[in-house]
């Protein structure tokens, strides 16, 4: 009887005090606070058969106030950007000038450089090569090292290089040769096309077609060409002469991927046409004639070094059209259409010449008064010894030559 009366008088203390708070996170999966816990529940007030609690009347609140705030935001928006403004160029000097140098990776195509320095370079990666295992040995003296497996391209062998190729293309488009960029990987279009509206060059970034050199005859039989001068103005004439004329073979071919391109650059080789190709670790140098060892398989190396060959072209091109006007011509007619321009003014000289022949020359003055009278005694005389019967020169004669000169 102690013992019950005890177990219940206790009992009602325990359910009497709070729940401590580990025992109702154990019961509930939210987290509550202990003061709202225990609140005493919301009186309600009933009105008909809706029943609006005072928790849901603080939330309607609590959105009104919201929107309220939200709507005072929107019109307080253009005084604050105002601030903002005033802010940024109050605090324009303050801080670091480094980011204004940041890397663009299409920079280079919109503003081609004139050369690339090793920063440039080596933010475009052009001096990642491929792994140890595929590497061709003919490419050790680019290499400067190796790092996580993968062969590190020297920098300075590519700048060095870059700039050698990019003097080949000035000279080739200052003597007024005929540079041809190919680039058939995915992502090379826009390179190839920049690269070659600087240049004045043509372009290629679809797959080469075998026989394109080797066979032009018949592969570029309908393509058109057209005669220009020394300051690039379309000549006229020389139509018959194009017709007959051999397609062209460019001067100089510049190749971004030269392992996709191997058929290219062979029958390059066969026509001697100089080549400059972008080689990477596991290309053989051996095919191409300017090699420039750089990362083929990086965009942004890619991008950078056509656009300082480009730029190269451009100066070239700038410096043929000056020595032009001033009268100077840096290339050399070919032979063919030398032979056809000489044979042309010859038959309009000779044309001429027989134009000139078949019209009589008139004389003025005591010159020509003499010169007919001393025509006239020269016709009675021959009539004369006609009519005797004895003509006094060679047998076969029928009559007296003409008097007219022929210049």
């Amino acid at each position: 009887m102690i013992i019950r009366n005890l177990a219940i008088r206790h009992g009602r203390r325990a359910l009497a005090s709070p729940v401590s708070r580990p025992w109702l996170r154990l019961f509930s999966t939210q987290p509550t606070d202990m003061a709202t816990a225990f609140a005493p529940a919301p009186a309600t007030t009933s009105t008909g058969s809706t029943t609006v609690t005072q928790q849901s009347l603080d939330e309607a609140e609590a959105l009104k106030e919201a929107k309220r705030i939200r709507e005072l935001q929107f019109k307080n928006m253009p005084g604050e950007f105002r601030e903002l403004r005033h802010l940024e160029k109050r605090t324009k000097s303050l801080g670091s000038e480094i980011v204004l140098d940041a890397y663009v990776p299409d920079e280079s195509l919109k503003n081609p450089p004139d050369d690339a320095s090793l920063e440039m370079l080596m933010a475009s990666q052009a001096h990642m090569g491929h792994n140890t295992s595929s590497w061709n040995p003919a490419n050790s003296r680019y290499i400067y090292g190796v790092r996580a497996g993968i062969h590190i391209i020297s920098l300075e062998s590519i700048a060095s290089h870059l700039r050698r190729a990019a003097r080949v293309v000035e000279e080739v488009a200052y003597r007024g040769g005929l540079i041809l960029f190919v680039g058939t990987r995915r992502g090379h279009m826009p390179v190839v096309v920049r690269a070659a509206e600087l240049a004045g060059a043509c372009h290629l970034f679809e797959k080469w077609t075998p026989g394109t050199i080797t066979n032009r005859d018949q592969i570029l039989a309908s393509a058109p060409l057209l005669m220009v001068n020394h300051q690039d103005d379309p000549l006229n004439g020389f139509v018959e002469h194009l017709q007959d004329r051999r397609p062209l073979v460019p001067d100089l071919v510049v190749c971004l991927n030269p392992l996709e391109n191997y058929t290219l650059l062979y029958e390059c080789g066969l026509a001697s046409v100089p080549t400059i190709g972008i080689i990477d670790t596991d290309a053989d140098p051996t095919c191409v004639t300017y090699q420039i060892p750089a990362n083929d398989d990086s965009l942004r190396a890619v991008s950078l070094i056509a656009a300082v060959l480009g730029r190269a072209g451009q100066r070239g091109q700038k410096r043929r059209r000056e020595a032009a006007a001033e009268g100077i011509v840096t290339w050399e007619t070919p032979d063919e259409d030398q032979r056809f321009i000489d044979r042309k003014i010859y038959l309009d000289e000779k044309e001429k010449a027989e134009i000139e022949a078949a019209r009589p020359q008139t004389r003025s003055g005591p010159a020509a008064e003499q010169a007919t009278r001393g025509d006239f005694n020269i016709e009675q005389k021959f009539a004369e010894m006609f009519k005797n019967g004895n003509t006094g020169g060679p047998q076969g004669r029928r009559g007296p030559p003409r008097a007219s000169r022929r210049r």
